[in-house]
């Protein structure tokens, strides 16, 4: 806990000035509220004894009363500014880190975990830190001072039933400890829960229509019923022990309150010579101070409370901050004047070290030839592409671009080089004409426009209500096609000396599909290209098809050269086509 303390600190450290603000403006409050009791004592003095009120003496310390008051809430008020000031600061500049971590990881690391779940690190863990631990150590000072504060007014009041008062305080502490050290096992387990609950439930609203198409909505709510009701419980768990500790606490100092007003009160009328004399005046400001003095208690066994919670959250955020980060390849060689020329030597991997997929993989490809990869749901077509972009790193042999091994290159510059659309179409919040520059952000508009109309785009998107000016998002209504469209539109423009189309023409109808295949076509002329395609129809005229299978390369050749071997391309193709 304590590392996890420091860390956060560490955090602070840069706005320490409104640190040191809010120790001077508690301070000056503090001290302020804690003269009210010596003026409510002589106001009580004032009117000791029949027909004696002293009202010019009550008129006077009323108004000095006022004007304690008033300064002390102003200046609490000042202190909580600079507070709230110091935790948003903090918070912005950590969960600035952590989204900058999630950009440097690894892709391993991020495909094992749900968004969900990092969506949760990122917002709702960090929000707890700021809520829990920076503002909690603000209470945490003002309660310590004041406890200060009250014990040096009492002792100057009375010692001896100060001393009484200090001696049975750590009761209130032995209780608060019991009960706040079995919370943070909770606290731990309901921010995992928290992490799959909003994991579940921004698959589901994110997937409704494959929800409703496969009448998934009673199993839906069972799933979430389920994890909603161990949140539920583990959360009812850790909010019972920790409200225990409010409620002890103060049922501790409501004792020893009592027992100070008893003794006060056998001094008052003389029955305690170990006591001592008191006046009523100064019994009054005693109780007062008494019961500031046990209040901060209740408020700190609170803050130990919300800090385990806080504590456990930031372990989940510190644990995002530790994990192992993409090596750095500054001191890397940039990639220019790529050739297009690609090999594959001995190259294994494999996602699990159980599950062997890519073994001894070899190939060589020729600058401007057009490479087809097919065969079988999960037989390495795709993992190829992630260890040639080095999403993924091999394990064991060498890639080479242009001649050039790519651990010995820049990724930036080795992913320059390719243009690659997707089978899942991807769209960010902005508009068409800044997310077909997505790639080339210095595009003019005339260069964009030329782009969307070579793949036929220009005329669905001068149809929408501000042209290229729209802005669109994932749930902007346009369809997957649509989508598609402005998707490949961003290679169009990059223009790349390589190209990868995974399953580029999925989601667009035929008649489409043969129009961007003409303008692929006239893109991929002198570019290396990669085809990833399910639909065998639209691979024949590569120069080469690689037919994989359980992540090796089983046939190699033209569509000709393969149907006439009578292999599996050629079973593949003829169930296609069978009629």
């Amino acid at each position: 806990m304590l590392k996890t303390l420091r860390r956060v600190m560490g955090y602070a450290k840069p706005y320490i000035r409104f640190f040191i603000m809010t120790v001077i403006f508690s301070a000056l409050g503090i001290s302020l509220s804690l003269s009210v009791p010596i003026f409510i004592g002589n106001a009580v003095e004032c009117c000791v004894g029949k027909g004696n009120v002293d009202f010019d003496g009550l008129r006077r310390i009323g108004i000095t009363l006022s004007c304690v008051v008033i300064g002390s809430t102003l200046f609490q008020w000042l202190m909580s500014l600079c507070t709230n000031k110091l935790a948003f600061l903090t918070v912005r500049d950590l969960r600035r880190d952590v989204f900058s971590k999630l950009e440097r990881v690894p892709l391993r690391y991020i495909d094992s975990r749900t968004k969900g779940e990092l969506t949760s690190r990122v917002i709702n863990d960090i929000e707890i830190i700021s809520d829990g631990l920076l503002q909690g150590f603000t209470q945490l000072f003002s309660g310590i001072v004041t406890i200060i504060g009250t014990l040096i007014f009492m002792m100057t009041i009375n010692f001896r039933i100060a001393l009484a008062v200090v001696l049975l305080t750590p009761l209130s502490f032995i209780a608060a400890s019991q009960i706040t050290k079995r919370t943070h096992a909770s606290y731990m387990q309901q921010s995992k829960l928290r992490g799959d609950m909003v994991s579940l439930a921004e698959e589901m609203a994110g997937s409704q229509k494959l929800v409703k198409a496969f009448v998934y909505d009673k199993r839906a709510e069972e799933r979430f019923a389920s994890v909603n009701s161990d949140f539920g419980k583990i959360g009812a768990k850790a909010t019972f022990l920790s409200s225990m500790t409010n409620p002890t606490t103060r049922f501790v100092n409501g004792l020893i309150y009592a027992a100070a007003g008893l003794m006060g009160a056998l001094g008052v009328i003389g029955k305690s010579p170990f006591i001592g004399v008191m006046t009523v005046g100064k019994l009054s400001s005693f109780l007062a101070y008494s019961n500031q003095y046990t209040k901060p208690f209740n408020e700190i066994s609170g803050v130990f409370a919300e800090l385990q919670n806080a504590v456990a959250s930031a372990e989940r955020v510190f644990a995002v901050l530790d994990e192992e980060e993409v090596s750095d390849d500054s001191d890397k060689e940039i990639l220019e004047n790529c050739t297009g020329e690609l090999s594959f030597r001995n190259v294994g991997f494999s996602y699990s070290p159980k599950t062997k997929l890519i073994q001894d993989f070899n190939l060589d490809v020729m600058s401007g030839e057009k490479i087809a990869i097919v065969g079988p749901t999960g037989c390495g077509k795709s993992t190829i592409i992630n260890l040639l972009l080095r999403f993924y790193d091999i394990e064991q042999g060498d890639i080479l671009v242009s001649g050039r091994s790519i651990f010995d290159i820049t990724r930036d510059s080795l992913r320059s080089s390719f243009g690659m659309v997707l089978q899942d179409t991807w769209v960010f919040t902005g508009t068409v004409a800044e997310n077909i520059a997505y790639g080339a952000p210095n595009a003019s508009r005339e260069q964009i426009i030329e782009a969307a109309k070579s793949v036929y785009a220009h005329g669905f998107i001068k149809r929408l209500q501000k042209g290229y000016d729209t802005v669109i998002s994932e749930d902007c209504g346009l369809s997957q096609g649509q989508k598609q469209l402005i998707c490949i539109a961003r290679i169009m423009l990059m223009d790349p000396p390589m190209l990868i189309l995974d399953e580029a023409t999925s989601s667009i109808d035929l008649r489409t599909e043969h129009r961007i295949q003409r303008a692929f076509t006239k893109l991929m002329e002198g570019r290396t290209s990669f085809i990833i395609a399910h639909r065998l129809s639209t691979i024949k005229n590569s120069d080469t098809i690689l037919v994989m299978k359980n992540g090796n390369i089983i046939e190699q050749g033209s569509h000709s050269q393969l149907i006439e071997l009578g292999g599996f391309y050629a079973e593949l193709y003829n169930s296609q086509f069978a009629s």
